[in-house]
């Protein structure tokens, strides 16, 4: 069976947000990503009641799904920037991440899509048609990105990247019985302190193409 899904499961500062709209647009797969579906379900008043409802949340991610297949890579890129969701006038958080894994699961299972999500190689592992990423890179290249970035100073940079690595290695226990992240969760690790962006995307889409389907 070929691929009909790229994972890209990028560590903070990697660069791997940026990969997405890249491959999304040269296969012309949809894209998804957290922010996407977060912004989504927001936009359309998707309260915690509605992704709690088992009935009921198979209608929104229907919608949703249907909704980022209209937008097509093109639109979607514009939402590809991972932010942080200060505000939360639709689900609660516990909900929205519930209805996050939900999407890249349908999404998996639909196809022809790039899913970009800390853990989403993981969470489709089961997967025989999804080519899982890791994009990565040395801590002090991730912390320098994340400084020029945000417009902080190297230390503050290197807390945050501290914090978010120990979120990432719990969100991974807690959801995937994963103690310790091993090279071998994934098909293809990428370091992307020397590799451009392009020069990654073009890797990931040999790689693709290599057991896609034939249309």
């Amino acid at each position: 069976m070929g691929y009909r899904v790229v994972a890209i499961s990028p560590t903070d500062g990697s660069g791997g947000e940026q990969l997405g709209p890249i491959v999304a647009r040269e296969l012309g797969f949809r894209l998804v990503n957290e922010d996407i579906v977060a912004q989504a379900a927001r936009e359309a008043g998707v309260t915690a009641e509605v992704v709690a409802d088992v009935e009921r949340r198979k209608s929104v991610l229907a919608r949703l799904l249907d909704g980022l297949a209209e937008v097509g890579p093109a639109g979607a890129a514009a939402f590809s920037g991972f932010t942080v969701i200060t505000e939360d006038p639709g689900p609660d958080r516990d909900a929205l991440r519930g209805l996050i894994r939900s999407v890249l699961w349908e999404s998996a299972e639909r196809g022809n899509a790039v899913i970009v999500a800390h853990a989403a190689s993981l969470a489709l592992a089961t997967h025989p048609d999804v080519l899982r990423v890791l994009i990565t890179a040395p801590r002090e290249t991730r912390a320098r990105r994340l400084a020029e970035a945000q417009h902080i100073g190297q230390a503050e940079a290197e807390k945050q990247l501290a914090r978010g690595d120990v979120n990432r290695a719990d969100y991974l226990k807690r959801f995937y019985g994963v103690s310790t992240e091993q090279p071998t969760h994934y098909d293809l690790v990428l370091n992307t302190d020397r590799v451009t962006s392009e020069a990654a995307a073009a890797l990931i889409l040999s790689a693709m193409r290599s057991q896609q389907i034939p249309a």
